[in-house]
């Protein structure tokens, strides 16, 4: 059996948590999903935390309710394809930024050179778990008025100056897919402290319905139970309680199987600093990863990654930036930074059941590699 990149971390208490809900004649959006949305917010430290089918979700509806339609968002290529799907889909315009070298974030400097006063919205993602540098973003956006949104997939459990990803912009959006540090098979969760942007997710989420089926069935009695309004068009984005209730778990061990990676991502820091071929990507000292993913720089990734296959080892790809998908031709500028790198990048396994067996044999196949540039 090979070792993957990612690897879900579930046991017997998600299981419990499944059959609960299996059990209780409620599987839709009810109970569970309002204590994961509450849990989930004061982890985070947001007055509003709204759960949804998936990261991808939660981002285009960000945008749907920021309203950015014929106007331009600065984002990065550098990131899977959702981030600025969701751009295209609200009928806005993707401008990209370059990259930081060391983080593989979005550079507040080439930020500052894209925003104009068609930017609607400046989208930023948390690569690999890094945190970007908010500071200088977030002035940049308020000088200009213009709100933020996170990218978190990767950054559930970061930290930027001891704040939580996803509480540091105007909404944040988290991703719970199946190989995500925080897991809820698929889901996702929108957070903010704008009660009028909160307002509006609720309804767009649930095809623009006025009374959840929870609150007109089961919370608040059922007096009228059929009666509600349809303000406007919406879309089928909510989370249900069978994976709600599984996110409640994984959020208990959040802290606990982000500790497990980052001590991998020590032992990986520690073998490679010697090798000459591999550069590695460092941690600023304003941050604290969720260490959702180790990527390395090689000049010969292409056969590092059909090496560690040979050895029963998986090598990933994170990611190759979206404006050179044909897709984006529209939208392609020069990004020097962000093109010189991506064909360096390998991602190496690391999750948080991983054996101190499986490390070191990653760690050996790495360092057995002979580089041909």
């Amino acid at each position: 059996m090979s070792i993957p990149v990612f690897r879900p971390c579930f046991d017997e208490e998600e299981v419990d948590a499944v059959r609960e809900v299996l059990m209780s004649g409620w599987v839709g959006p009810g109970q569970k999903v309002e204590e994961l949305e509450k849990r989930f917010a004061e982890y985070v430290g947001t007055e509003f935390a709204l759960s949804m089918n998936s990261c991808s979700s939660a981002l285009f509806t960000a945008l749907k309710v920021i309203g950015v339609e014929g106007r331009e968002v600065v984002t990065t290529a550098q990131t899977f394809v959702s981030t600025n799907h969701a751009i295209l889909q609200n009928g806005g315009t993707p401008v990209f930024a370059d990259i930081e070298g060391t983080t593989l974030n979005i550079s507040p400097e080439s930020i500052a050179h894209r925003v104009n006063d068609k930017t609607a919205a400046i989208m930023v993602v948390h690569h690999g778990g890094h945190p970007c540098d908010m500071d200088p973003i977030m002035g940049i956006a308020n000088e200009k008025g213009i709100p933020v949104i996170e990218d978190a997939a990767h950054a559930a459990g970061a930290r930027y100056k001891g704040r939580m990803a996803g509480a540091l912009g105007t909404i944040g959006c988290f991703s719970f897919h199946a190989l995500k540090n925080m897991s809820t098979g698929d889901g996702g969760m929108l957070t903010t402290d704008d009660e009028s942007v909160a307002e509006r997710v609720r309804n767009v989420r649930w095809m623009g319905i006025t009374r959840s089926t929870y609150d007109r069935f089961r919370k608040n009695g059922r007096a009228r139970a059929w009666e509600y309004d349809v303000d406007e068009v919406g879309y089928k984005f909510h989370m249900n309680d069978l994976n709600a209730a599984i996110g409640i778990v994984q959020l208990g061990k959040l802290e606990s199987t982000n500790a497990a990676r980052r001590e991998v991502a020590v032992q990986y820091r520690s073998a490679f600093e010697d090798v000459e071929w591999i550069e590695m990507l460092g941690e600023k000292d304003y941050a604290q990863s969720a260490n959702h993913a180790f990527v390395v720089l090689a000049e010969d990734r292409d056969r590092l990654i059909e090496h560690l296959a040979e050895k029963g080892i998986d090598g990933g790809v994170h990611y190759r930036p979206n404006h050179l998908y044909s897709v984006y031709e529209p939208y392609r500028r020069d990004l020097p930074v962000t093109e010189s790198l991506w064909t360096k990048m390998v991602t190496l396994p690391m999750y948080p059941s991983m054996s101190n067996d499986e490390v070191l044999q990653v760690i050996e196949a790495v360092r057995e590699f002979e580089p041909l540039t």
